[in-house]
Order: structure tokens, then C-alpha cells, then sequence
């Protein structure tokens, strides 16, 4: 077996002693051909394939001021949501010409705002960022830099930028409604941490002004892993549930999956509801009854939206979408004993 020998990158000065001309030729070859004789172009040319050069990303960024990445900032890549909504806001980018630059930031605000600036750093044109709820530091980075950035997953027309996303609060609501309108009052609701997820604090707040619901609160990690324990307490509990909402499908996931489990029938003896819509959602057993947040479309509508301010100075306006009530399986009318 012949094995593969690896060399040093070829750069301009490599191609241009090959071809014996000048850098700068080799730069209008590759920058303007139309304005390099032919001659010229073709012994060129043929330096770059036998030394087989690919030109530098940061070369050319260099030379044109331009980078042309956006950077987005997520709270973790583990969960399909936004691995679905990463992907569409990428592939709309792309025909803008605009790559995607993805930091994680494990819903900690001061680790999104340091990563924040690391992005601008390395050339980030723009910015896209979860939610309405951040450092100061991230704010007044975005407004020393000029930095065109949209806020997503969230809907709020008065906030300092452009948001493009959906109504949390709404999305509270209708799964609360929905569970109500099968005559379910005693309700346990898992939701994930309040301290440091706006939009679960917002989906919380539809769930007020609902005096004949008895719910009762169970904060967990966003794992399947945290729904399968809030499962196990619930079941625990004094008084027992006659239905589940959870503020995210992963939770309900696990919460199902360990009633399952425990034997526990859904939705005979427990109705569950979650919010987002993943797309496992539709196959477990039974399905998952689930509030759809538009997260594809919303990718698209950001890409389109930031890569517009970015190539033309057009300052996108705030975009609602419609969270929508998907029923399945895993939710019916309570039955009397």
C-alpha cells in the first residue's frame, strides 16, 4: 500500500516562482482573469494545479475586508431543535454567500457574551443570539461594532433588537388549554430552569390566570434523563396528576418514556403535552401531544433578514410566527373513577 505523504500548503509566492511572475499576477488571476493575458492565465494556471493550491479563506478576507460568516449563539447542540433550526438558518445563509459560525453557550450569559466577542474577533459580519435576556456586555459590544444582530426564538417588538421568533407565552397557553378542555385540573408541570431561559419564564407566564387549573411545578435539567426523575416523583406524589405539560418535548419525552416504564397507561391514567414539536415527537408510543414552534421557518426568515442588513443595510422588522397545537395520542378526556 503506497502512503500518503503530506506537504506544506502552497501559498502565492510558491505559485508565482513556479510560474515566474509576480504575486500580484497571481492575485489578478485569481481576483480578475479577465484582465491577465491568456498566456499569462494559462502558465498560472497550470502552476496551481501541480502544486495544487486552494487559496486562503483569511487571505482573501484580508484583501476584500470581508469574512462573510454570521455567528450564531445557542445554548447547546444535544437537542434537535435547534440542530433543525442551526441547519436552516445555514442553508439560507449560503445563498447570501454567508457561512454559518456556531458557539455554544450552556444558557450562561456571561460564557454567550465572551464567546460573543470572540466571534467579532475572528470577523463575524453578524450575529444572531437566543432570546432577549443577556449581558450587558453583549449590548454594548453589538453597539460599539455596528454590528447588525437579530434576536430569535422569542417575539417582543419593543426589544432594543430586531426579533424574529414566536409568542412563548402563547405557546404556554394553548398547552394549558388544551389539557383544561379535556377536563384535566390537576396538572404537573415540568419546565426547565427559571433562572437563566427567558422563554421558559414566558411560557410559565401563560399558564397564569387559570384559577381552575391546580398545578404544581417541577424544575428539571432539559434531558430525557431529568423527564424520566420528574416522572418518578410525580408518580410519587400524594396526589396524583391526572396530566403532565411540559414546557419542552425532550422533558415530556423522558416523562413518557418512564411511565411507560412504570406501567403506568397514556393516555388512560396520564395525559402528557410538550412543547416544540420535534421530529421523534410523531413516533413514540403513543405520540406526542405538542405545541409545533416554527423553528425551519424561523432559520429561514433570520438568514434572509440578517444577511439582507449585512449586503444591503436593510434593517429587518420584528417577525411573529404561529405556534400551533399538534393533538396526538398522549393526550385524552379524564375519565371519572
Amino acid at each position: 500500500m503506497t502512503s500518503t505523504r503530506y506537504r506544506k500548503r502552497a501559498n502565492l509566492r510558491d505559485v508565482a516562482k513556479l510560474a515566474n511572475v509576480s504575486v500580484a499576477t497571481v492575485s489578478r488571476v485569481l481576483n480578475s482573469p479577465d484582465s491577465v493575458a491568456k498566456n499569462t492565465k494559462a502558465v498560472v494556471d497550470a502552476a496551481i494545479a501541480e502544486l495544487r493550491f486552494v487559496p486562503s479563506a483569511a487571505a482573501r478576507a484580508i484583501n476584500s475586508g470581508r469574512s462573510r460568516f454570521v455567528g450564531a449563539l445557542v445554548p447547546t447542540l444535544d437537542h434537535a431543535i435547534f440542530a433543525r433550526y442551526l441547519a436552516a438558518l445555514e442553508q439560507t445563509l449560503s445563498d447570501y454567500r454567508l457561512s454559518l459560525v456556531v458557539a455554544t453557550t450552556n444558557g450562561d450569559a456571561a460564557v454567550e457574551a465572551q464567546k460573543a466577542q470572540t466571534l467579532v474577533d475572528i470577523g463575524a459580519e453578524g450575529l444572531v443570539i437566543s432570546g432577549i435576556t443577556h449581558e450587558r456586555e453583549l449590548y454594548e459590544l453589538i453597539e460599539r461594532c455596528q454590528l447588525p444582530s437579530v434576536a430569535t426564538s422569542y417575539y417582543d417588538p419593543d426589544f432594543l433588537l430586531p426579533t424574529i421568533g414566536y409568542d412563548n407565552v402563547d405557546a404556554g397557553r394553548i398547552a394549558l388549554e388544551h389539557l383544561l378542555s379535556l377536563g384535566h385540573s390537576a396538572i404537573a408541570v415540568v419546565h426547565g430552569s427559571l433562572t437563566s431561559n427567558d422563554r421558559t419564564l414566558a411560557r410559565i407566564k401563560g399558564l397564569e390566570g387559570h384559577d381552575d387549573a391546580q398545578m404544581s411545578f417541577l424544575e428539571a435539567d432539559l434531558s430525557v434523563e431529568a423527564g424520566c426523575a420528574a416522572a418518578r416523583q410525580i408518580l410519587s406524589g400524594k396526589q396524583r396528576a391526572t396530566a403532565v405539560l411540559c414546557l419542552s418535548d425532550v422533558l415530556a419525552t423522558g416523562v413518557l418514556y418512564e411511565l411507560n416504564r412504570q406501567g403506568v397507561s397514556v393516555p388512560q391514567d396520564i395525559s402528557i403535552v410538550g412543547i416544540d414539536d420535534l421530529p421523534g415527537s410523531a413516533h413514540t408510543t403513543p405520540g406526542l401531544t405538542t405545541v409545533h414552534l416554527p423553528v425551519v421557518r424561523m432559520g429561514h426568515a433570520t438568514a434572509v433578514a440578517i444577511s439582507e442588513w449585512i449586503e444591503n443595510g436593510v434593517v429587518p422588522a420584528e417577525k411573529l410566527f404561529d405556534t400551533d397545537l399538534i393533538i396526538r395520542g398522549s393526550t385524552s378526556p379524564l375519565h371519572a373513577d
